[in-house]
C-alpha cells in the first residue's frame, strides 16, 4: 500500500487501515512518535499548528516565550530549554534564521545535544550553510543522534497548506522514518544524497528565485517606463514561455508595491550569502547570483530587509527616469519607505 494513503494521518480510522492490520499498526506507531518544535516563525509556526490539527502530541520550544502562545492554546506543550526538548521527544523539527542560530540550539549551552539520547532524529528545515551541515551531523553522529538537512521552499502559505517543497540531506533510511510526518507539511519531498545535499539544492533554489525575481522587476520597470499597463503585460507573459509562479506571485506584488513578506529580503539577503559562499569553496564563479545578491543587498540597505524580496523592484524604480512609475500620489508604497539618509 502506497505510503501516500497515511498523508496528514487521516486514514489511521479509515477503511483502509482498517482493513490491513499491519497498516494499521503502522499507523498507530507513527502517531506515537513524539514531536518537538524548535522556531516558531513565520515558518515553524505553521508547521507545528498541522502536526497539532493532525493529532500529534508537540511540544516546542523557542527563544522568543511570546512565540509559543498560539500553540500552546492549540495544545502544545512547552519545555524550558532545547535540551528539556531533547529528553522528552523522538523527532526535532528546528526552523531557525541563520548557521549561528542552528549551531547555538543544537550544540550550545542548553541545546538539544545537552539532553539528546541515542536514536533522536533532528530535522533542521532552516536554510544554512552545507559545511556547516555537514560538521554539525558529524558531531551529532558521535551521540548517536542522525540529523537530516531539510530546508523548504515554498513560503508561509506553502507552510499553511501543508504543500512544501522539502528538500533533504542525510541518511535514507532515516528520512524514511520521518517522512510521513513530513508528508503533513510537504507535497514535494526529495532525497537528495548524504548531509549537505538539501542545503545546497536550497542554494540552487535561491539562486534561482533571487535571478527571476529581478528579471521580473525589470520586464515591470520596463513596460512602466514605456507606457504599457504592467499588468496587462504580466497577464499576456503568464500565458507563454516566460510564465512561472514568481511573475505570477511577485510581479503582482510588484505591479501593486505591496510586500508583506513572505519571505523577508534579508532573510535572501543571507541564503545569497550562503548561494556565494558555497561557489567560493567550491572555485566556482556564478555571475548571475553575485549580481542578483547586490540588488537584495541594495534593498536591504535602503531599509527594506523585513519587507518581501519583492522589494528588489523598487531599487530599480530608483534608478529609472522620471515619470508615471515615480507618481508617488499613485503609489501604495507608503509601507516601506527608506530609511532616512538612505
Amino acid at each position: 500500500m502506497s505510503r501516500s494513503c497515511f498523508r496528514g494521518h487521516q486514514p489511521v480510522a479509515g477503511y483502509k487501515v482498517s482493513r490491513y492490520p499491519w497498516a494499521k499498526a503502522l499507523a498507530e506507531k507513527l502517531m506515537a512518535l513524539r514531536i518537538g518544535c524548535i522556531g516558531l516563525g513565520i515558518m515553524g509556526r505553521p508547521m507545528a499548528s498541522r502536526w497539532l490539527a493532525a493529532g500529534h502530541e508537540v511540544t516546542v520550544w523557542a527563544r522568543n516565550p511570546e512565540a509559543v502562545a498560539p500553540l500552546i492554546t492549540q495544545g502544545a506543550q512547552s519545555v524550558a530549554s532545547a535540551a528539556d526538548l531533547a529528553r522528552q521527544v523522538d523527532v526535532i523539527f528546528t526552523n531557525v534564521s541563520d548557521t549561528p542560530d542552528v549551531e547555538q540550539v543544537l550544540l550550545g549551552s542548553g541545546g538539544v545535544v545537552v539532553g539528546a539520547r541515542p536514536g533522536l532524529i533532528v530535522v533542521d528545515h532552516s536554510t544554512i550553510s552545507p559545511t556547516a551541515t555537514r560538521r554539525l551531523a558529524a558531531v551529532l553522529a558521535g551521540q548517536g543522534v542522525h540529523l537530516l538537512d531539510a530546508p523548504v521552499s515554498g513560503g508561509e502559505q506553502g507552510a499553511i497548506d501543508g504543500t512544501l517543497s522539502i528538500m533533504v540531506g542525510g541518511e535514507a533510511a532515516v528520512l524514511e522514518q520521518v517522512r510521513p510526518l513530513l508528508e503533513v507539511v510537504g507535497q514535494t519531498i526529495t532525497h537528495l544524497g548524504g548531509h549537505g545535499a538539501g542545503q545546497f539544492t536550497k542554494a540552487c533554489n535561491q539562486l534561482l528565485v533571487a535571478q527571476t525575481i529581478m528579471a521580473v522587476s525589470e520586464a515591470i520597470v520596463l513596460a512602466e517606463a514605456a507606457n504599457v499597463d504592467p499588468a496587462a503585460m504580466r497577464e499576456a507573459l503568464l500565458g507563454g514561455l516566460a510564465g512561472s509562479r514568481i511573475l505570477e506571485v511577485h510581479g503582482e506584488r510588484m505591479i501593486r508595491r505591496e510586500y508583506l513578506p513572505g519571505f523577508k529580503t534579508r532573510l535572501h539577503h543571507k541564503d545569497m550569502s550562503i548561494v556565494l559562499q558555497a561557489a567560493a569553496e567550491l572555485g566556482l564563479p556564478l555571475p548571475g547570483a553575485a549580481l542578483s545578491a547586490q540588488w537584495i543587498n541594495a534593498a536591504v540597505g535602503l531599509g527594506h530587509g523585513e519587507a518581501d524580496s519583492a522589494v528588489v523592484a523598487e531599487v530599480l524604480r530608483r534608478l529609472a527616469p522620471s515619470g508615471p512609475i515615480h507618481d508617488e500620489e499613485q503609489s501604495p508604497f507608503a509601507a516601506v519607505e527608506p530609511r532616512a539618509g538612505k
